[in-house]
């Protein structure tokens, strides 16, 4: 199995709503557990938190049959850089590295993005 699922929302706060109901949704269908919607829901919630300006942002959720994959953006090199930078013992990128199996930054057509997987049951 291999699905997709697409969003192009405003940046704006109060639409990041609707992409925590679509991971909420996703996760019921793959029968995950509360523990593991919960961790998709805080990196969501932490990548979303870098990004609430006018602007457009696409959230790509790529399932197959082992791993949830994440990818956000487009981020400003700014908002990368507080991303990245070591806010003590729960710094953003130390709560994304705790709650998902991997995190990485991409870029793509001079935009920054940030992918995170988490592992599902098989």
């Amino acid at each position: 199995m291999r699905d997709e699922i697409r969003l192009v929302l405003p940046a704006q706060e109060d639409f990041h709503q609707i992409a925590r109901l679509v991971v909420g949704g996703l996760a019921a269908r793959l029968e995950l557990t509360f523990e593991q919607l919960e961790d998709l829901e805080v990196a969501l919630d932490v990548v979303l938190r870098f990004r609430e300006d006018d602007g457009d942002l696409s959230i790509a959720l790529d399932v197959d049959d082992e791993t949830v994959r994440t990818t956000v953006g487009p981020f400003s090199a700014e908002a990368l850089e507080l991303l990245e930078r070591d806010g003590g013992e729960l710094g953003p990128r130390r709560v994304l590295e705790t709650v998902a199996d991997s995190v990485r930054i991409e870029c793509r057509d001079g935009d920054s993005w940030v992918q995170f997987a988490k592992a599902v049951p098989a």
